[in-house]
């Protein structure tokens, strides 16, 4: 990652809390965004003076209208809602004549359409940071917070101070999340709809929350719907602050990658893409990925309740957290119990003494073993007990997750008012699931009322808290070098793209013996190996490191599928057979032989991307990475925290730790060599693509075997 340079953030108290706002396009018509923002800005009580700017109306929705924009006062800030080409000159009056210092443009027609309306996006921008103004949009929704309702859609949510602070680049986008968040209850503090970003986009408003928070009265929950990462480092540094001041930060980055449609020449170039980076970049940040509205709401709901607290599993290094399934209604309990177990959260099995107890209390035929179905028969109270004996006798519980419906056999506001009660007294944290919105719609909507949240659906409740749980804490941010040797470094990739330019081409594989010059400056242990044309050399070298061998065409980038590896050679005769066999292979320029190795498979890989640095991606080598593409992406340099967490990420991590008597590998030295590789590609930019694989790894050692590495002048 590069350093970004600091600058102070536009965002001012005449954008956050205006003492007077003109709405330039104001309407009587609601169905029109004009008329919608005035009845926003009017019912949401806003306090301030509120004039609009209508040339053929004498009032709008009670509202004195100015004809003209020279007749109103001097006023702090300005939201324009009309066509395009007077945006320009309505700023420049705005700015020079009446002490506007804060801008909402909702109009499109700008940079997002045509160059004619990026000129008139720039002449704005121009203009506003000449006299120090603020500018949201142009092209958004507006901005909402608890001193005015700047926006012109609905629906406008439930605002408390420590709500969420909703951040998008999207405004059509911005409205479906907050409907997906408004029936969950979720309380919102603020939402920014950034549109065009002209001055103000994603990465300047947490610049903004990070440089003036405060933690005793700042929401600490931050849900970000992304379109296009403008500035990495940017997010990386605000975005990674706030979370060790206490704020919890989940996000969607919406958008295929770019990278990934051209035809790649390595396991890695053909994996990574500048969605890998946006990966790598939210685990370094600490950012929760989300995949849709209702996954990235469902984690915000999640993060208005006490935090998870799991436990240390054997490693010493993996969080657990253990459920209790609490529901009358066998099915869903179910469900949520194989969410939760697919995800890596356990829900124990509960039994002895306390549990026959419990179920002593309960109605017959109820079941105790967790999840804990106490029937549809079963009553308030029973509900109450049980989530008494989950808060306070069963040890082995974190958390509580309560899946009821209408069993039409109790009153449900009755067992709502239990639940509210429960949730307000346990430390524990509680996840409500109240599936029945529509035959308990006012039932739910009054829990609502009281501050709490709803998970309507079970498995996207066990999916956000997988996320959760398996979203590392955001990295430091100083560079450890690890040992790595970067003068002689500097000389190698200065004296091969130096040969590249002498080629006359930009970009290229280094040769073997190079590539083993490269990775020895970090220090990375690799197999005994000699590249040679001649027959001789190569046999010697084989009775020197002793057989079985190996011996793989040079020259070919994918010698596998031109027959160019040949395994477990064991005689001089089949090796000499090999070697002139390979070198008539097409654009062969040589044979290497190795000391054939036994062990695990294992791969490393890493891309440079624009904008953010080398993607560095690890996992099981051979099938796991050309097929099934089971990887982890991380953005260079990382440190051992982030390695580690890498590795137990993956889908095959149990190979790795060892299974079914299977001895696990050097984990440590693993992650070690991720460590190291990363920080020498921190210093090597020119490295463009590599690949290590496979290495074979052992519960003692981890070698590297083959790789290649492309560089760019």
């Amino acid at each position: 990652m590069n350093y970004y340079i600091i600058f102070a953030s536009m965002i001012n108290q005449q954008l956050l809390n205006p003492e007077s706002i003109v709405v330039i396009g104001g309407s009587n018509n609601v169905h029109k965004p004009g008329g919608a923002i005035v009845r926003n800005i009017k019912n949401g009580g806003y306090h301030g003076d509120l004039h609009i700017v209508n040339p053929k109306e004498e009032e709008v929705q009670g509202i004195k209208a100015y004809h003209d924009v020279k007749d109103i006062p001097q006023t702090e800030m300005a939201i324009l809602v009309v066509a395009a080409k007077f945006c320009p000159d309505y700023v420049d009056f705005l700015c020079a004549e009446k002490g506007v210092r804060a801008f909402v443009i909702i109009s499109a027609g700008f940079g997002e359409e045509t160059k004619e309306g990026a000129a008139l996006e720039q002449r704005i921008l121009d203009t506003c940071e000449q006299y120090g103004a603020a500018l949201i949009g142009p092209n958004c929704i507006g901005l909402l917070n608890r001193h005015h309702h700047s926006v012109f859609t609905l629906p406008i949510p439930n605002l408390n101070p420590q709500g969420v602070d909703f951040i998008s680049g999207s405004g059509a986008t911005a409205v479906f999340i907050l409907e997906s968040a408004v029936i969950k209850g979720l309380q919102f503090n603020s939402v920014w709809s950034i549109g065009n970003g002209k001055q103000i986009g994603i990465e300047d408003v947490l610049q903004y929350m990070d440089e003036h928070f405060n933690p005793e009265t700042d929401s600490k929950v931050k849900l970000l719907y992304i379109e296009n990462v403008a500035n990495p480092d940017k997010l990386l540094f605000h975005a990674g602050n706030l979370i060790r001041k206490g704020c919890r930060i989940a996000a969607i980055k919406a958008g295929a990658s770019e990278s990934g449609s051209r035809a790649a020449s390595s396991h890695t170039g053909a994996i990574a893409s500048s969605d890998s980076a946006v990966e790598a970049l939210f685990r370094k940040a600490g950012i929760v990925r989300c995949f849709s509205r209702e996954e990235l709401t469902t984690v915000g709901c999640i993060f208005t309740l006490p935090p998870l607290k799991g436990r240390l599993t054997a490693d010493g290094r993996t969080q657990s957290v253990n459920f209790a399934i609490v529901t009358h209604a066998g099915g869903p309990g179910v469900m949520l119990t194989d969410a939760l177990s697919k995800g890596g959260l356990n829900v124990p099995k509960l039994e002895g003494p306390i549990a026959d107890e419990l179920k002593s209390k309960l109605f017959p035929g109820s079941s105790v073993a967790n999840p804990i179905d106490f029937l549809a028969t079963g009553t308030p109270e029973q509900l109450g007990t049980v989530i008494d004996y989950c808060e306070n006798k069963f040890d082995n519980i974190d958390a509580i997750a309560v899946i009821y419906g209408t069993p039409g056999l109790t009153a449900l506001y009755e067992a709502y008012d239990v639940l509210d009660k429960k949730t307000k007294e346990c430390k524990k944290p509680i996840f409500p699931t109240l599936p029945c919105l529509h035959t308990a719609g006012p039932e739910v909507e009054e829990f609502l009322k009281k501050g709490h949240v709803n998970f309507s659906d079970e498995v996207t409740l066990a999916t956000a808290l997988s996320q959760i749980m398996h979203t590392p804490m955001p990295a430091p941010f100083e560079v450890q070098l690890y040992g790595i040797d970067i003068p002689r470094l500097n000389k190698i990739i200065y004296r091969e793209t130096n040969r590249l330019k002498f080629d006359g081409v930009t970009s290229g594989y280094l040769a073997p013996d190079v590539v083993r010059e490269v990775l020895s400056c970090a220090g990375i242990p690799l197999v005994p190996e000699l590249v040679s044309v001649s027959k001789e050399e190569l046999t010697a070298f084989a009775e020197k490191v002793g057989y079985p061998v190996v011996a793989k065409v040079v020259g070919p980038v994918h010698k596998s599928d031109v027959g160019g590896v040949a395994l477990n050679i064991r005689t001089p005769e089949h090796l000499v057979m090999e070697f002139e066999r390979m070198m008539k292979i097409p654009d062969a320029t040589g044979v290497m032989v190795q000391k054939m190795l036994n062990g695990t498979e294992l791969f490393i890989g890493a891309k440079y991307e624009k904008r953010f640095g080398h993607v560095v991606l690890c996992g099981l080598g051979g099938i796991f990475v050309e097929v099934l593409k089971d990887v982890s992406s991380g953005l260079a340099p990382l440190n051992y925290a982030e390695a580690y967490s890498m590795i137990h990420s993956l889908k095959g991590y149990k190979i790795i730790k060892g299974t079914r008597g299977q001895k696990g590998i050097n984990e440590q030295k693993y992650a070690e060599i991720i460590v190291r590789l990363s920080t020498l590609l921190r210093f090597a930019t020119e490295i463009t693509e590599m690949d290590i694989n496979p290495l074979l790894a052992d519960e003692n050692d981890v070698v590297a075997v083959d790789a290649r590495i492309m560089i760019e002048r």
